[in-house]
C-alpha cells in the first residue's frame, strides 16, 4: 500500500534541499553550510523516497530467475 503522506514528506525534503541548492547558486556570498545543508536534505529525501518506491513495488524472485534460464 502507497503512503502518501511519508511519500509527500520526502517529496518536501527533495524541493527543499534542491531550493537551498539553487539559492546558493543565485547568492553572491558562498555559504557552505547553506550547500552542505541543500546538499544532505537533499540526499536524505531522495533514500528515503528510493527506499518507499522499492517497499510499494516489490520484485518477485521467482519470476525473475524463470526469465533468465
Amino acid at each position: 500500500m502507497i503512503n502518501t503522506k511519508r511519500q509527500a514528506i520526502y517529496t518536501a525534503f527533495i524541493i527543499i534541499g534542491a531550493g537551498l541548492l539553487i539559492f546558493d547558486l543565485i547568492d553572491t556570498d558562498d555559504n557552505v553550510f547553506i550547500k552542505i545543508g541543500g546538499l544532505v536534505i537533499l540526499m536524505v529525501g531522495l533514500y528515503n523516497s528510493t527506499k518507499q518506491w522499492a517497499r510499494d513495488n516489490p520484485k518477485d524472485n521467482e519470476e525473475s530467475s524463470e526469465d533468465e534460464q
